[in-house]
């Protein structure tokens, strides 16, 4: 299947954001573990699993279209001040996911990519749900 360059443009930046998210996610699951809250740990340790199913699909649509999956450079983890600020960082990242995937996933729909349409729809859903359960809670 030949895929559209900007698409596969799309597919690794999304690729990239879900990396950073779960490097972010565990990097904040080691500190809240470090300061004594096992349960904030436990619920970063599971974002960060759902991230990397996230990345998981990205790949397996990147190699359906025939291409290697490469995330490059990882954006770094965001700690802020300690584990308060955790859910501000946190609404800021899946706002920035749910942003990326609509812009993804409308461009596919441009192109006629219904696969990656798909995908992308479904993530930005999965995304403005971790959005709504961050803005719903405290770290």
């Amino acid at each position: 299947m030949t895929a559209d360059t900007r698409t596969l443009g799309w597919l690794t930046r999304a690729l990239q954001h879900e990396f950073s998210a779960l490097q972010q996610y565990l990097a904040q699951a080691t500190l809240a573990r470090l300061t004594g809250d096992e349960a904030l740990a436990q619920r970063l340790r599971d974002e960060a699993l759902e991230e990397l199913g996230h990345a998981e699909r990205l790949m397996a649509r990147l190699i359906e279209l025939g291409v290697a999956p490469n995330a490059g450079t990882l954006a770094p983890a965001r700690l802020g001040r300690g584990v308060a600020d955790f859910g501000a960082l946190n609404r800021q990242l899946e706002q920035n996911a749910v942003v990326l995937y609509q812009d993804a996933a409308d461009h596919a729909r441009r192109v006629r990519d219904t696969g990656s349409e798909a995908l992308l729809r479904e993530l930005a859903a999965e995304e403005a749900q971790h959005l709504r359960q961050w803005l719903g809670s405290a770290p």
